[in-house]
């Protein structure tokens, strides 16, 4: 009796470890099955990201739209291209989902826009002798005295003596046309950096809220965000800003920060947005979805997402542009700062 017992112990084991790896195995299966990743994205996006109710998005909508899609037959190029399609209704540049075979992207918010920058141009202005400190293209332009800084990135990092030692370099000008034309963002530290060498003191700038709760508009309260003055060299002379649809996140912030100083006059196309700043989770088959978490306000507690409209209007005309050579932002910004400081 107790020999047959133990003989029937590897059986009934194997029948127990059958049994678990099978749970195991359909447990496994349901996490990473198209329907699962589905409703993880849904949900994260539904509980974290800060622009549903400011944007209108019927977010329950789009899950009755896209739920209808998915299918647990479906291969991952064809989950991921649903995936995307759904994030898309965002219009967000912010968002993005990543796999190891793609990049989900929405580039509407610019490619359905004039370009308004082409280095083909800008080279008339710079020449071959211009200056690089770091990621900053600078030089004294042919006409009286009037300084031009291009800063195309913020990605690249650039510290206080690369900004003091271009604006010295310039000291001499009357005024200066700092162009972020296309400068797509990057590092919030370094737009902030930039623009700390324009104010000689504290100044506020705007507003950031935090997602407080799973609703769509659960915010903490706007607490405010100031500018303190570098502590290298500071311009406070005439300046214009130029800009297009291209400036984007860091970019957008930077402009909203420049547009509180007396001396600076915003001159192009508005800018592409991009206020929230970003926040990255994990679906359950490994696949990363970054996307707007915390919206940044100018300091009328206004949203910035949309973009920021430049004080004067302009676009340069094509082809006659290259047809000339001639960079009209540049050019009219160039004019304004020769009036500004005629005397």
């Amino acid at each position: 009796m107790i020999m047959s017992i133990f003989r029937s112990i590897p059986l009934l084991f194997g029948l127990f470890f059958l049994v678990l790896l099978t749970s195991c195995i359909d447990e496994e299966d349901f996490q990473n099955s198209p329907t699962a990743n589905f409703e993880a994205l849904w949900k994260i996006v539904d509980e974290q990201y800060c622009f549903l109710d400011y944007k209108g998005i019927d977010w329950d909508s789009v899950h009755t739209v896209y739920s209808a899609k998915i299918t647990d037959k479906m291969d991952r190029y064809a989950l991921f291209d649903t995936l995307s399609n759904m994030l898309s209704t965002l219009k967000d540049g912010h968002v993005n989902l990543y796999s190891t075979h793609d990049m989900a992207r929405y580039w509407s918010w610019y490619e359905d826009y004039p370009t308004n920058f082409y280095e083909d141009l800008q080279r008339t202005y710079l020449g071959t002798d211009y200056r690089i400190a770091s990621g900053l293209k600078y030089t004294i332009l042919r006409t009286d005295s009037i300084g031009y800084l291009y800063c195309g990135s913020f990605s690249d990092g650039f510290s206080d003596d690369n900004i003091s030692e271009a604006l010295y370099y310039m000291r001499n000008c009357r005024g200066l046309i700092l162009d972020v034309r296309s400068n797509s963002g990057g590092v919030l530290t370094y737009a902030t950096r930039l623009a700390e060498h324009f104010t000689v003191e504290t100044l506020p700038v705007g507003y950031i809220q935090h997602k407080t709760g799973k609703g769509h508009s659960d915010f903490s309260e706007p607490y405010a965000v100031n500018l303190d003055p570098s502590k290298g060299i500071h311009w406070l002379r005439p300046v214009v800003l130029l800009t297009n649809r291209k400036c984007f996140s860091a970019t957008n912030w930077f402009v909203n920060c420049m547009q509180q100083l007396p001396q600076v006059i915003t001159v192009g196309d508005r800018t592409g947005g991009g206020s929230g700043l970003p926040f990255s989770s994990e679906l359950p088959n490994g696949w990363y979805v970054r996307f707007s978490a915390s919206p940044m306000l100018n300091p009328k507690k206004e949203q910035l997402e949309l973009g920021i409209d430049p004080n004067v209007r302009i676009d340069i005309p094509i082809p006659e542009a290259f047809a000339t050579k001639r960079d009209a932002m540049i050019d009219y910004a160039d004019s304004v700062l020769l009036k500004l400081t005629k005397d």
